[in-house]
């Protein structure tokens, strides 16, 4: 399976994040651990929501669209 997934810091509410990965308990503990220069300084991080897919096209087409500002306004008023 591919996780489309949204992190928000516990530290700095305001920030948030969106990847994609095909094991999300390795990828938080990732994040968590700092070995992410877009996320290090920014940690502790929460899981708030994840999407599952069968087929990685898709979930890279969900996952750029939340990146857009189409998505990043979905998302706020459906997923965060």
């Amino acid at each position: 399976m591919y996780y489309v997934y949204l992190l928000e810091s516990e530290a700095f509410g305001d920030q948030r994040y969106i990847g994609l990965t095909t094991d999300l308990k390795q990828r938080l503990a990732h994040h968590n651990a700092g070995k992410s220069p877009h996320t290090s300084k920014y940690k502790p991080w929460r899981l708030v929501t994840y999407v599952a897919f069968s087929d990685i096209g898709k979930a890279r087409a969900f996952e750029r669209y939340l990146k857009s500002g189409s998505g990043h306004a979905f998302a706020k008023k459906r997923l965060w």
